[in-house]
């Protein structure tokens, strides 16, 4: 593992702790709402601002309100309370409602988001040059950042199709995928994710070149056997992706003899360390 990976996440907002816990099932995080308060409002007493707060926000009718949860979260005495915990969305919205300099970046950087998202609307264009300049910075060489975006219009061609043979929402898409998945590597796409050690980051982005290879196969071969049966249905269509999983795992079973070993990697590209 190449030292920067030993980087860990333990610390948000300038090296103030952010308690939070991640919800594999979801793939988001739960953030405790009193330490983000403690964060950007100084306050000596964050756990009274933050229930003023509240009032406020339920007598409002704050579509926030309807999100807040509670989880037990380990205190600084060891012990586990209930916690106020909002998602990823609830948080940014949480820092919108707080009247604080120390807010001001985060409002003005998601202004920024809010100002980039209306420019790719007249110009898609541009969303793509911002996706190749991050792939750049992160490293991946431009021969990989080509074969990517022909990954994604193959898996665009791929949903058109099941959405020709009666697979309308997403979930269902999430379900014909996994079936891909399971078929050539053992593992659905959240347990490949667990194994390679990433949470919400693209699993594509952090397969090696054999992987995407056969992850490539199998979804190629999902297709071409869906245009020429033309299965209906959920069922029909997840028997059809399991088919096409198949061609991927007989040539990963092929690969893997001839290499004598196994081509499912547990590597990623990540250049942190997640820690539970």
């Amino acid at each position: 593992m190449q030292e920067n990976k030993l980087k860990t996440i333990t610390n948000l907002f300038e090296g103030r702790e952010i308690r939070s816990i991640w919800n594999s099932e979801i793939e988001d995080y739960y953030f405790s709402v009193v330490d983000v308060i403690g964060v950007l409002t100084d306050s000596p007493r964050p756990r009274k601002y933050w229930n003023d707060l509240k009032i406020k926000i339920l007598e409002e009718g704050s579509q926030l309100s309807e999100n807040i949860g509670q989880l037990k979260l380990k205190s600084s005495d060891g012990k586990y309370y209930n916690t106020d915990v909002l998602d990823t969305e609830g948080i940014f919205r949480l820092i919108e409602s707080v009247p604080s300099k120390n807010a001001e970046p985060f409002k003005l950087w998601l202004a920024k988001l809010g100002r980039q998202e209306v420019d790719n609307i007249f110009d898609p264009s541009k969303g793509i040059d911002k996706m190749i300049d991050y792939y750049l910075r992160k490293g991946y060489p431009l021969e990989w950042i080509e074969a990517r975006i022909k990954a994604i219009i193959n898996r665009k061609k791929l949903t058109n199709t099941w959405k020709e043979n009666g697979i309308e929402e997403n979930k269902e898409y999430a379900i014909l995928t996994n079936e891909i998945y399971k078929t050539w590597s053992g593992m659905n796409a959240k347990e490949y994710k667990e194994y390679k050690g990433i949470r919400k980051e693209s699993l594509r982005d952090n397969m090696t070149d054999i992987e995407i290879a056969l992850t490539d196969l199998g979804e190629l071969a999902t297709r071409e056997l869906a245009k020429k049966h033309k299965p209906q249905g959920l069922d029909e269509n997840k028997n059809i992706a399991k088919r096409g999983g198949l061609i991927a795992k007989n040539t990963r079973n092929n690969l893997e003899q001839e290499l004598e070993k196994n081509v499912v990697d547990n590597s990623n590209n990540l250049d942190i360390k997640y820690l539970n």
